[in-house]
């Protein structure tokens, strides 16, 4: 059994788990409620006894001398002794849910180092495929075998990449540097000025400068319906327009 595995099948079992501590953590709590509002009228009824006591002569009011009968404080004693089952029990619980995260921790810790050896194995192949042939990539306008005039990439493409990468520009947030392997003839994109990865998006104006972005670097979380501009081609549109 896989470590993923191991854990989809404790997973599985923790509601259930959860569900028996709580149900008996809501027990625990009827229960000391019950013995709490029993104690409370107990102890009116003694400290009512004894005021009428004082009172009538019968009791000394000394304060040394008076106290709660022996029913009270035991009542007293095992209230304490059940909010401290229901501690116990909240912590039992914390500390289950807690031992759960640590795994997940472990197992998102072990599929970075593993995506993070596909792409030095990726970079390596790359390389070597592009070095023999005399195909090295010399900026934007030769990628895919495309000149500079030509969008070098199709939406579909972009949709491929980003599923393809969701892991990466999850755990990479855009706008920081990232820790690929990047030939130093690889094209860069967007106004981040780095290469393509993750899910982009094409700007419809075919004479933009930078012509693909990020999705993170223009606030975009999924592909957009009809046509879309970048900033500053969308503000240069907008300009003609008021002319």
């Amino acid at each position: 059994m896989s470590f993923l595995e191991e854990f989809q099948a404790n997973l599985d079992s923790l509601p259930v788990i959860l569900q028996k501590k709580y149900a008996l953590l809501r027990d625990l709590d009827k229960s000391l409620q019950d013995i709490q509002r029993q104690n409370e009228q107990r102890c009116e009824h003694e400290i009512e006894d004894i005021r009428r006591g004082v009172r009538s002569g019968n009791i000394t009011p000394d304060t040394s001398v008076i106290r709660f009968s022996d029913e009270a404080l035991d009542e007293q004693k095992h209230s304490i002794r059940v909010a401290d089952e229901k501690v116990a029990l909240a912590v039992q619980a914390y500390d289950l849910v807690d031992t759960h995260i640590q795994q997940l921790d472990q197992y998102l810790k072990k599929f970075d180092e593993e995506l993070r050896r596909e792409r030095e194995n990726a970079a390596i192949t790359g390389v070597a495929a592009s070095g023999p042939a005399g195909n090295t990539k010399s900026g934007r306008g030769n990628e895919s075998g495309t000149g500079r005039g030509g969008r070098k990439k199709t939406r579909q493409t972009t949709l491929v990449t980003a599923a393809a990468t969701e892991a990466q520009t999850t755990a990479k947030p855009t706008g920081m540097d990232l820790d690929l392997p990047v030939d130093p003839n690889e094209p860069t994109y967007c106004i981040c000025n780095q290469v393509s990865y993750g899910a982009m998006v094409a700007c419809d104006n075919p004479n933009c400068k930078i012509e693909w972005f990020h999705f993170g670097c223009v606030g975009l979380k999924e592909q957009p319906k009809g046509k879309w501009y970048c900033s500053n081609c969308a503000a240069t549109k907008n300009r003609r327009r008021g002319k």
